[in-house]
């Protein structure tokens, strides 16, 4: 347990973030937050639109087609400098420190009267078919049917070894209140499952839809389960995050928790040996992993797999006249790879800090690593014996972030945020004959990236039926004692002020047509 984190000024209380509903009144106000009452399709529109806007600010939709009882929201984790300003941290490198300290601080969530719960304001026991309570979505017009990508589970209790755990599983409601439930091989939600198929056990988990802002962030995490092992407090480090306890409710139908302030809540069972074809194609030619389905983070599409079933027995939801807010997460945008992103890279901050304190600077997870592809890693030596530590902490995230196939060490006189100044460490300090190392092979890896798929030959693309090729480390840090051969010249930037010598017109003008590298080259000076 532990006390709230220290917010910077600006920061919104605790209360203003609680829900997701308050959370975007509280952008409006900063905004932070665009609005339209135009109709729109979830079918197609909604992700043409947040591709279109991708990276920008949240989004609220008023008016969504054949849903006349909810709204939508995109967009929300697009712009990680407004989720920077809802937590309190300073920049990129303050939020990775203090959501890593988050992560071993918890602070224990709280079980409210079900009658003080919003999400269950209005109870529907038994439901025919469970996207009447939710918005399905399809990406691309490659995909054949639509899914539900939107929900996150809540696992408690015995079920997650008296902790609590949050993550996403693709759903497709195919049979009405039942759906198919793709679970990611090695996941928390795997572990869970693989330990009751044997004794035929159904698992009671509750999919949550509309979550407050700290628990979507939290529900991102995946594939750093040293740092958060199964029993962890997931939820309880989400009101570390948010700066108070999350508020949970005990569901209504089965033996399993929902998140109080969350919009719906879908309650049920997951059934790990009922499994069935995620589309009536792949179900037709009785194949796994050839037919497209739902494009995954990797930034490829994906495909459709026999998985386990969720089946609904209970819908809870606030108001459907009050039209409940779903966030109907697109795959493969900066909103998605945010959320699977900023817990990992507090995850491995922790992790090589652990594993010896203070040579750790910073971790970053661009876009173009695709969410669990890699990170690069930021690292200070200060003495002779610390050289070498960069190549441990490769070596650790790779084989302890499954499916992970590149990190990149560099050095403290590089921004780990700028790609083109990462490049031209890979182009000036790597030598490809010592500085490139390939720690697993044979070891176990992801089926989302196609490569690793190819590896299944003639055989299902089935992880059963893959092999990781082992991943890549490459170190583009400076050789401790070499520091002045590697010196990068610093212009006087900080000692000129543009005003003295141009208006802010001719100043815009220059600075407009200024792109990539050159923004970070201009601030430092390098």
């Amino acid at each position: 347990m532990s006390k709230p984190m220290e917010k910077v000024s600006g920061a919104p209380r605790a209360e203003a973030i609680r829900d997701l509903r308050s959370a975007l009144e509280w952008l409006r106000e900063q905004g932070d937050l665009i609005v339209t009452d135009k109709e729109v399709n979830p079918d197609l529109e909604i992700t043409g639109i947040q591709k279109q806007l991708d990276g920008g600010c949240p989004i609220l939709f008023n008016n969504i087609k054949g849903k006349p009882h909810h709204r939508c929201v995109t967009n929300l984790f697009g712009d990680m400098n407004v989720i920077n300003k809802m937590f309190g941290w300073k920049d990129h490198a303050d939020r990775t420190r203090k959501l890593a300290h988050a992560l071993t601080h918890p602070l224990k969530p709280v079980i409210i009267d079900q009658k003080d719960a919003p999400v269950q304001e209005e109870v529907y026991e038994k439901p025919s078919d469970a996207n009447d309570f939710v918005v399905p979505i399809r990406h691309t017009n490659i995909e054949p049917e639509l899914t539900v990508g939107s929900g996150n589970r809540l696992i408690s209790g015995e079920y997650f070894d008296g902790g609590t755990d949050l993550g996403y599983n693709r759903m497709n409601f195919r049979w009405g209140n039942v759906g198919t439930f793709q679970i990611s091989p090695g996941s928390h939600m795997w572990q869970v499952v693989s330990k009751y198929y044997k004794s035929n056990k159904l698992v009671p988990i509750t999919m949550n839809f509309g979550l407050p802002p700290s628990c979507t962030l939290m529900a991102g995490a995946g594939f750093d389960y040293v740092i958060l092992p199964q029993g962890c407090d997931e939820v309880g480090s989400a009101g570390a995050v948010q700066g108070s306890p999350v508020r949970l409710v005990k569901a209504r139908t089965v033996d399993a928790l929902s998140v109080a302030d969350a919009e719906v809540v879908l309650e049920g069972y997951v059934n790990p040996r009922d499994r069935r074809f995620e589309t009536a194609e792949s179900e037709k030619a009785g194949v796994q992993g050839r037919f497209h389905f739902h494009p995954e983070w990797a930034g490829y599409m994906g495909k459709a797999y026999k998985a386990p079933t969720f089946h609904v027995t209970a819908v809870t939801t606030r108001k459907r006249e009050s039209k409940p807010i779903i966030f109907p997460l697109g795959v493969h945008t900066l909103d998605d790879h945010n959320i699977d992103t900023t817990v990992r890279e507090a995850a491995m901050f922790e992790l090589c800090e652990r594993m010896q304190p203070g040579i750790i600077m910073d971790v970053n997870i661009p876009y173009c690593m695709t969410d669990w592809g890699g990170a690069i890693i930021q690292v200070k030596k200060r003495n002779k014996i610390e050289e070498g530590w960069q190549r441990n902490f490769m070596a650790a995230i790779l084989a302890t972030s499954q499916g992970s196939r590149l990190v990149i060490a560099v050095s403290e006189d590089t921004d780990p945020y700028d790609m083109d100044d990462v490049m031209w460490c890979l182009t000036t300090r790597v030598n490809p004959k010592t500085d490139i190392i390939n720690p697993l092979p044979g070891g176990r890896g992801q089926t989302f990236m196609p490569a690793e798929r190819m590896t299944a030959g003639e055989r299902e693309w089935t992880a059963s039926n893959t092999m990781f090729e082992g991943g890549m480390g490459i170190d583009a840090t400076v050789p401790f004692g070499y520091e002045s051969d590697f010196m990068r010249p610093v212009y006087p930037v900080d000692k000129v002020d543009l005003k003295k010598w141009f208006s802010d017109k001719d100043i815009q003008n220059a600075k407009s047509r200024m792109q990539g590298w050159v923004h970070s080259l201009a601030r430092t000076g390098r």
